[in-house]
């Protein structure tokens, strides 16, 4: 399945029980509103789809594996109406893979910034290559990760979570491992594809309910996400629109 525009691209391949979705986007994998509504939507045809036990979820390219939202779309929202409704595009796609009934392992390729920091943290199991750096930078535009928090705090802890979002600064895909948000971290994509493949063909074995019932172990507790990221996604809304952020994100489009 492929589904591609210029608000950038989804595509799904489907093989012996391991479907790999990857999206992308010509800004560094970044996320307009629409891609992450596809994005969701595709997650939840894949979790109805018999034939798929695992989700590999991954972006295109060689570079960064997603530089988070689209600055381009939050400098043109201009109500909290269209601005919390942005936001919550980020919630839909946590939710999407928080609901899904197949596993998700990452392939994390590259750098991730903000929202794609928390769609790390929301695959059942993350793997990375040594160039995959993390940073939470939303103080800096004067928001924060608010709707991705859980999904990382839930990850690394509080703690860990704390110093990302207060640093702002570049931690190492070792610190990331460290931390628990990577299960591994190799030192090629020829080796993470390798890695994961091994991965997905033994999960793809397995039986799809003990599968579906771990990931629901696994998730127990979050039930709450259906509001609270909402609610975070209202608070990052009208920060946005602060002239704070509307300066911050103007001078890094210049």
């Amino acid at each position: 399945m492929l589904s591609e525009n210029l608000n950038g691209s989804i595509i799904t391949t489907i093989e012996n029980k391991i479907a790999t979705l990857e999206f992308g986007h010509p800004a560094s994998n970044s996320f307009p509103s629409d891609l992450l509504n596809r994005l969701t939507n595709e997650l939840h045809n894949l979790s109805t789809n018999s034939a798929v036990s695992v989700i590999i979820l991954k972006s295109s390219g060689s570079g960064a594996f997603c530089a988070g939202a689209s600055f381009d779309e939050l400098l043109v929202v201009s109500n909290l109406e269209e601005a919390t409704e942005f936001f919550s595009g980020f919630a839909n796609v946590l939710n999407a893979m928080r609901t899904c009934s197949k596993i998700i392992i990452g392939r994390i390729h590259g750098k991730a910034v903000g929202g794609g920091v928390g769609i790390i943290s929301a695959c059942d199991y993350a793997l990375a290559t040594t160039e995959s750096s993390i940073k939470l930078s939303e103080l800096t535009i004067g928001i924060g990760p608010f709707v991705i928090e859980p999904a990382v705090s839930r990850k690394i802890g509080k703690s860990a979570t704390a110093e990302m979002a207060l640093d702002t600064e570049w931690k190492t895909a070792a610190w990331a491992g460290q931390k628990g948000l990577y299960a591994k971290v190799l030192e090629t994509q020829e080796k993470l594809d390798q890695e994961i493949t091994t991965l997905a063909n033994k999960l793809a074995s397995y039986n799809p309910e003990a599968l579906f019932e771990m990931k629901k172990v696994l998730w127990k507790g979050t039930e709450i996400w259906n509001t609270l990221l909402y609610e975070r996604a209202e608070i990052s809304g009208k920060l946005v629109l602060s002239d704070f952020s509307r300066k911050a994100l103007s001078q890094l489009k210049k």
